[in-house]
């Protein structure tokens, strides 16, 4: 399989996890706190570009580290769960900044592939497997924990724990798309598509396809016209995915 292949695989594959996790992330009103997570990796690709790591796993560790930080606070707090987002949000944006500067910030802002070594290829797949693993296998406990949380108590399902693999799950997601839409942009990615999916489907499972299908097309149409027009991938990817959005707009709500 040759590297654009490879690449191609592995692109589809994040955007089936995104387009999944999405889901649940509008569904619990996660629109903005989504975004905001994903800037929480600035700080991780700062670190190990100093350190002269792989900026995807800086990148990974602080997307977990600032999501475990976020579930602890909230769950130990009296604060909503956006505030506390936002907070981290600021202060990961603010030092992520001071730790990266020039081409690299560019690109860890609105992402750039580059070339993918058979490891990172390898630990791509293996994370967007997992994501969609997590959702398949936990929707209807995520579902009737967003619906009634006391009813999923009464059905012995422990709701923090959930939360907690929900939100660790979509850190996973995120930094699997930060290569193709960098820090800025990868909230887009889970959101728009699932957004758009609501919209046009009657029940969760057609939400849930349809989602992932968006997001697919919206990753393989902007990453050939990022080649196209000389750019980097994420701004061409969140533009399709926007006007499949207000292309559905125009479709009138199933009954």
């Amino acid at each position: 399989m040759s590297m654009d292949s490879r690449a191609l695989v592995l692109s589809v594959a994040m955007a089936v996890a995104a387009g999944l996790i999405g889901c649940f992330a509008v569904m619990r009103r996660m629109t903005l706190a989504a975004d905001a997570i994903s800037h929480v990796a600035l700080p991780g690709i700062g670190i190990a570009l100093a350190l002269h790591l792989n900026p995807t796993l800086g990148a990974l560790a602080m997307l977990l580290l600032g999501t475990l930080l976020i579930w602890i606070i909230e769950t130990h707090g009296d604060l909503p769960t956006e505030t506390v987002i936002g907070v981290v949000f600021s202060a990961a944006l603010a030092v992520g900044s001071l730790l990266a500067s020039g081409e690299e910030l560019i690109e860890a802002l609105l992402g750039r592939p580059g070339k993918l070594d058979d490891w990172e290829i390898a630990l791509a797949l293996a994370g967007a497997a997992l994501v969609v693993a997590v959702v398949l296998r936990a929707k209807d406990r995520l579902v009737l924990a967003l619906v009634s949380p006391e009813m999923a108590h009464a059905s012995g399902i422990d709701v923090r724990r959930i939360d907690l693999g929900y939100l660790l799950t979509f850190a996973l997601a995120v930094a699997l798309g930060l290569r193709y839409l960098g820090v800025l942009l990868m909230g887009s990615l889970i959101i728009i598509p699932a957004a758009t999916a609501k919209r046009l489907a009657r029940n969760l499972r057609q939400m849930l396809l349809l989602a992932a299908g968006l997001a697919v097309v919206a990753t393989v149409a902007g990453t050939v016209g990022a080649q196209l027009l000389h750019r980097e991938t994420g701004p061409p990817i969140v533009t399709v995915a926007a006007a499949c959005f207000f292309l559905s707009l125009a479709v009138r709500r199933p009954a």
